[in-house]
């Protein structure tokens, strides 16, 4: 059954991550620790259904360079994206939320020095963060295929 991308925003909280980029892979698997009920599902930026995302908001499928967070069907981008995930997580993750009190040009400024310059400072990996049985529920794909 195929699913249309504007169904899937509506349906789904969620977060788009660079796969071949080492932070963003550990981010995940971060994510996959603390976010015990799987609410955010992940989604690699260089997958066909990633792809389709990107393509839907206007966004490059070459050049990432920034995580997506679609919350409740709105999208968020850049250091307000990270904010919106860690208030979800909880206490004491959701104490960045202190991060909100910095202008957000401020905030997107620091959040780019880091993301347009991660494979320099952290590198890449050709070994994807992969669904396993124990970490599935936390992914994009198997969410749409058990719907």
């Amino acid at each position: 059954m195929e699913h249309k991308i504007e169904d899937i925003i509506q349906q789904y909280d969620i977060i788009l991550f660079d796969a071949i980029c080492v932070i963003c892979n550990g981010w995940a698997k971060f994510l996959i620790k603390y976010d015990q009920h799987a609410k955010f599902k992940l989604v690699s930026a260089q997958s066909p259904l990633g792809e389709a995302i990107l393509k839907y908001y206007n966004m490059s499928t070459e050049h990432y360079t920034t995580m997506l967070v679609i919350k409740d069907g709105q999208l968020y981008t850049e250091s307000t994206a990270l904010l919106k995930v860690m208030q979800h997580l909880g206490l004491p993750f959701s104490l960045m939320n202190s991060g909100y009190l910095i202008p957000r040009f401020i905030r997107d400024f620091l959040y780019r020095r880091v993301a347009l310059n991660r494979y320099r400072l952290f590198g890449t990996t050709n070994n994807c963060l992969l669904p396993s049985a124990e970490n599935k529920s936390h992914f994009l794909e198997h969410a749409i295929r058990e719907s």
